[in-house]
């Protein structure tokens, strides 16, 4: 086996690995990055799983590390797992982000003819080892070829998969894959192979852009995709108005940038429909509380709006502008943020509407949306106060309706645009 430099995500240690092992059945891939706290659970959680569940298979664990500079790939390595299960702790190869460990996964995957494949983050702490069939499962038995998580997770975690990313990701392509984004997935053989052989590796697809890719090319190019219920999500969640902006690019990035390559598939749905939601975690708690700064996500709106009212005059609809003006002036007065749904979705189909339009400066696009995105997730902040998960839900939903209502709106616009 022979790469040429940089064709591959894979060091010369995990090329032998590959010798060595020949054929897998099953796989488990563990993208990493300065995850010591909280790696060797999760591995071994998945060495339990594998080998409880997969015992009369070929199975293996790929721990794919972005040169954690912590004791990551040092725990990796101490965990203890069943004899049955092979494992692997090396460095990859590329741009560094969660896209390029996933890269070399894939690449695994396809050479060593994996029939079935699942990829957990690293910073979980609810995964348990049933998590490990749930997912595989049904890609073993050739059920489906994509296997989405479903989880129960805080009302304020999530926030760019509740604000944007489902809302919009079902709107467009009609299936409703409430954790598009979630990180924990399943998949096979033929996706490994299809994933690990787009040219991608160069773009957003190799950082945070990854999961809303790989969603996205599973709905359209395989269009056999289902959830599976893992219960409740715990992990090392992010306040999203100190940490999320930079994924929060990459994110939107991608998923608009699937649009355009998408635009055939997506321009002829209309309505949303359920995809199958199997067995899985029985059990039901609460998750974790996740502090929000409220504030700073309020200025960062009124900031952003005052620094870039020109720009959002220009690519947003007059009534657009007009409604985030109304916003803007009634914060500034003292009241609460009221940068509502039906706006909201507006903004995010203006905004999908001039990156389709756009050749360069997307990227800038982007990143003065992002205020926007604060004062929306501000907004849904103080609409759920006092609010449990369940009933939290019911206002995400009522808002992908929303969403699913006004592509119309979208699909004139860009259909306009390609007439003239």
């Amino acid at each position: 086996m022979a790469f040429k430099p940089y064709e591959t995500a894979l060091r010369e240690e995990a090329i032998e690995w590959i010798k060595e092992q020949q054929k897998l059945d099953v796989l488990v891939g563990i993208p990493c990055y300065n995850n010591e706290d909280t790696i060797a659970f999760v591995v071994e959680q998945v060495g339990a799983g594998l080998s409880k569940y997969f015992p009369d298979v070929k199975k293996g664990i790929f721990i794919s590390d972005g040169g954690s500079t912590d004791n990551t790939r040092e725990n990796a390595m101490k965990s203890r797992i069943p004899d049955d299960v092979s494992k692997i702790v090396t460095i990859y190869r590329g741009i560094p982000g969660k896209g390029t460990s996933l890269r070399a996964i894939f690449e695994v995957a396809k050479h060593l003819e994996t029939k079935a494949i699942a990829v957990f983050d690293s910073d979980l702490r609810s995964i348990r080892p049933e998590w490990v069939k749930y997912v595989i499962e049904p890609i073993l038995n050739e059920e489906t070829h994509f296997v989405a998580p479903y989880y129960k997770r805080h009302k304020y975690d999530g926030t760019i998969t509740n604000m944007i990313v489902y809302p919009t990701t079902r709107a467009l392509y009609g299936k409703r894959v409430r954790q598009p984004i979630g990180g924990d997935f399943g998949f096979s053989g033929k996706l490994a192979k299809l994933y690990s052989d787009k040219d991608v590796w160069m773009t957003d697809v190799a950082k945070f852009g990854i999961d809303i890719w790989m969603t996205t090319v599973a709905i359209n190019e395989v269009n056999s995709i289902a959830q599976v219920n893992l219960g409740v999500k715990i992990h090392n969640a992010k306040d999203p108005a100190s940490d999320l902006v930079h994924m929060f690019i990459q994110v939107i990035s991608t998923m608009f940038e699937l649009m355009n390559e998408y635009e055939d598939n997506w321009t002829k749905i209309d309505k949303s429909v359920d995809i199958p939601l199997l067995k899985g975690v029985k059990e039901s708690v609460e998750p974790e509380e996740i502090k929000v700064n409220l504030k700073k996500m309020e200025d960062e709106f009124i900031d952003g709006f005052e620094q870039f009212s020109s720009f959002y005059k220009d690519i947003l609809s007059p009534d657009t502008y007009g409604g985030l003006h109304k916003v803007y002036e009634r914060k500034k007065r003292g009241n609460g943020m009221n940068l509502d749904a039906e706006l909201w979705s507006r903004v995010v189909y203006d905004s999908a509407y001039t990156y389709h339009n756009w050749s360069r400066n997307r990227k800038k696009l982007i990143n003065i949306l992002s205020p926007l995105y604060f004062g929306r997730t501000a907004s849904f902040v103080e609409e759920t106060k006092g609010m449990n998960w369940e009933e939290a839900e019911v206002v995400i939903e009522k808002q992908a309706e929303v969403f699913e209502k006004n592509k119309s709106y979208l699909k004139d616009r860009i259909l306009k645009w390609e007439e003239f």
